[in-house]
This record gives C-alpha cells, sequence and structure tokens, in this order.
C-alpha cells in the first residue's frame, strides 16, 4: 500500500488536489478512510494523531508480541514517516526490522525508531539533557531518543550527580543556552533542583528506581523533586524517560516557533 501521511500540511495538500481536480474524491475518501483510527482487533492504531498534536502515536512494548509490534508498526509508517516503540528489546526489533528494515534500535533507550522524514528540515536546538549517573542512562537516553525524533537537536551531558557537583559547573555556559532542560537522576533526586537554581529556563526532572533499600525504587527521588525548593522545575513519573523527551521537545519546539508536524 502506498503511504499516505496525515498531519495538517498534507491534509491541506490534499484538499487542495481535489479543489483543484488534480485527484478524484473517491481516492481523497480513501486516504482518509482510517482517520481517526484504524481497529486491527488487539490494537486500535490512533492515526489521527499526529493531525492533532503533531507527532503520530507511541507503542508501549511491553505485553505486545514481536508479532503484534511488527504488524502495528507497518500500519503507522503507512500514515507517518515516524515510528517510536518504546521500552522494547531485541527480539521485538529483530522482528520489526523484517517489516520495516529501515528500523534502528538504540540498546541503551530500548527503543526502535523508524525516521523517514530526517531530511525535511534541520533539527531544532535548545535540548539538553543531564544524567546524574551512568546508571541512569537507559532513561535519559529514552528521553533524548524521543526528543530527536520530533525534530529536536539534544545535548547530552552524563554522570554530573551533585557526589561531584563540580562536573555540572563546568557544563553552566551550556545550560544556560538551553531553552529547556530534562534531569534524570536517582538515589536522592537532587540534580534538578541544583539545576534549577541556575537556569531561567523550564526544568523537566525525572526520577529514576536507581538506588538502595530506601529508594524505595524511585519514590524517594520522586517526593524529593516534587517537593524542590528551585522554581521552574516539572516532574514526570518514575523512569518516565519518554514523558520528558515528549514535553522537552514540544516546550523547544514552540519556544523556537517551529512546526512538529
Amino acid at each position: 500500500m502506498r503511504r499516505h501521511e496525515i498531519d495538517a500540511k498534507h491534509l491541506e495538500d490534499l484538499l487542495l488536489q481535489v479543489q483543484r481536480g488534480q485527484m478524484e474524491v473517491r481516492e481523497a475518501v480513501e486516504r482518509l478512510r482510517i482517520l481517526p483510527y484504524e481497529d486491527m482487533g488487539f490494537a486500535k492504531i490512533d492515526h489521527h494523531r499526529a493531525l492533532r498534536n503533531g507527532f503520530p502515536e507511541v507503542v508501549y512494548a511491553p505485553g505486545k508480541s514481536p508479532e503484534q509490534l511488527a504488524h502495528i508498526a507497518q500500519r503507522i509508517v503507512e500514515t507517518s514517516s515516524r515510528v517510536l516503540i518504546t521500552r522494547a528489546g531485541p527480539e521485538a526489533y529483530a522482528r520489526v526490522r523484517e517489516a520495516l528494515p529501515d528500523a534502528r534500535y538504540s540498546e541503551l533507550a530500548r527503543a526502535i525508531v523508524v525516521n523517514r522524514g530526517e531530511k525535511k528540515a534541520p533539527p531544532v536546538s535548545g535540548v539538553l539533557i543531564a544524567a546524574a549517573g551512568t546508571a541512569d542512562l537507559p532513561v535519559a537516553e529514552e528521553a533524548a531518543v524521543t526528543a530527536e525524533l520530533m525534530g529536536n537537536e539534544v545535548e547530552r551531558i552524563w554522570d554530573v550527580g551533585i557526589a561531584g557537583v563540580h562536573r555540572l559547573l563546568e557544563h553552566l555556559p551550556n545550560l544556560r543556552k538551553a531553552r529547556v532542560i530534562v534531569g534524570v537522576a536517582g538515589m536522592e533526586g537532587a540534580l534538578p533542583s541544583l539545576i534549577g537554581g541556575l537556569v531561567s529556563v523550564p526544568v523537566i526532572a525525572v526520577p529514576t528506581s536507581v538506588g538502595y533499600g530506601a529508594s524505595l525504587q524511585g519514590l524517594a527521588a520522586l517526593l524529593a523533586m516534587l517537593n524542590a525548593c528551585s522554581p521552574g522545575i516539572a516532574v514526570v513519573n518514575i523512569d518516565n524517560g519518554f514523558g520528558a523527551g515528549y514535553l522537552a521537545g514540544m516546550i523547544n519546539l514552540s519556544a523556537a516557533g517551529a512546526s512538529r508536524e
């Protein structure tokens, strides 16, 4: 099946083609047939989401078989230039790649990505992601992969936790140039508070489940971030790198006046 991307620009182009007599009404109806969603039996794909939100539906891999993920990815890519599957293992990637040979896999982020729109426009700089420790990198990289797929250029600063605060301060000029910062930390979750006291841009705090017993699988870091003294900090759920990367991407693109479509 030929792929027809569904976003605001392509929808406008489609309607203009009908208006000019360059496309039959029947063909336009067929392209719009799957709006607002497509029922696959085991999943209902929201093809309308890119039109509403500027980014296609993202697939959460746990609980889905590799075959289901491959089928879902195939259907999404027929109406979108981008596919993102989060928390996926190598077996799922192998099956998706059989169906979509241009799929790429980030082992660190556990993310499967298809990006056929890379040449549309240069990425928009302004997102910086800071990870407190090496153990926090899977969550931090998930945030980075998500923001990049949305069309953002991401700067990564790894292993800058407060146990060695001079490591973070070395990057202060970069922190102050960013439009939005994602701070990823486990243990006591103090990194976003420190960053928030140094910059005048939004900081998105991501608690991770890294830490010893009393960290309670990230609950201690989550509560610390929710009680942060520094202003301008928003907090996402434990280990939710995707949510942080998506929010950072939206903020950066909006601040830059760029389109997400």
